[in-house]
């Protein structure tokens, strides 16, 4: 099967290392050779790590990474069976997106969207196929979480669905059936939390580490919300609150102002060196 991922980023190299390791070939494409370079790193360390630890062979490794390539011209991927977009979390790019690729591909593609928060039936109509456009909602870092939220709008088909329900179970993930909503299950769930532990800070209930340690040791949560925010990264967490806040129109989902100041100052998390931590 050819697999097509645009965005080499965190989650799209990570979507591409699991889709090779099962013999899948896959290109992955995006903006910048530098980018699809950086993508290729992350993928080689990650196998790098799992040949030491013994949890793959050297064979294993050099067969996913064979099953690679990359490009920057999205008309590459035009005669892939499925596309999985993993770009930045904004409804007019991958709108945009959703556009191109509805023009330049073959009928039978499916187009799958990674993204954390928008409603998949957006995406689906403007790319003039929306029987074949669903969510694949992977979580981070993608290689290890085994978690997979497939979104299935009104618009899409069962058979669309049910190839990529598969796709997933093949990939060794627990896909979860999800209806299209602004946020899926996990992030109306999450980023609130996140959001809130922000108040906590600004309004000065507590330092950023007393409110992860609260977090950690009272609710056995592996990692606390902040350090969570910055792992997944300001901007992205911003990105999704204000989706739903304006999809839900609720104010219980407004976007802590603490967060805005710091998106707006650069302090994106750990992928800029600082956020509610420095790295």
């Amino acid at each position: 099967m050819k697999v097509g991922v645009i965005g080499a980023g965190q989650m799209g190299a990570g979507i591409a290392q699991v889709c090779a390791a099962i013999g899948h070939q896959v290109i992955i494409c995006d903006i910048k050779q530098e980018f699809v370079e950086n993508g290729l790193r992350t993928i080689t360390k990650n196998l790098e790590r799992s040949v030491v630890k013994k949890r793959i062979s050297q064979n294993d490794m050099d067969n996913t990474l064979g099953n690679i390539g990359t490009t920057l011209e999205i008309e590459d991927l035009s005669d892939s069976d499925i596309i999985i977009e993993a770009i930045v979390e904004n409804v007019d790019i991958k709108k945009n997106l959703f556009i191109n690729l509805g023009n330049i591909c073959k009928n039978k593609t499916i187009f799958a969207s990674n993204t954390s928060s928008i409603p998949i039936g957006i995406l689906g109509e403007v790319s003039g196929r929306p029987t074949k456009v669903v969510g694949m909602h992977f979580m981070n870092p993608v290689p290890v979480m085994k978690l997979v939220e497939v979104i299935r709008s009104k618009s899409t088909s069962e058979d669309t669905f049910e190839f990529t329900f598969k796709l997933a179970q093949n990939l060794n993930k627990v896909p979860v059936l999800v209806n299209d909503f602004p946020g899926f299950v996990s992030n109306r769930i999450l980023l609130p939390m996140l959001n809130e532990a922000m108040f906590c800070v600004m309004e000065g209930v507590a330092e950023p580490e007393a409110i992860d340690t609260v977090m950690k040791l009272g609710m056995s949560h592996p990692m606390g919300p902040l350090t969570l925010a910055d792992f997944i990264g300001l901007d992205t967490c911003l990105a999704i609150m204000e989706v739903l806040h304006c999809d839900l129109n609720d104010d219980k989902y407004r976007p802590c102002p603490l967060l805005i100041e710091m998106v707006e100052q650069g302090k994106l998390g750990k992928k800029s060196g600082e956020g509610f931590y420095k790295y």
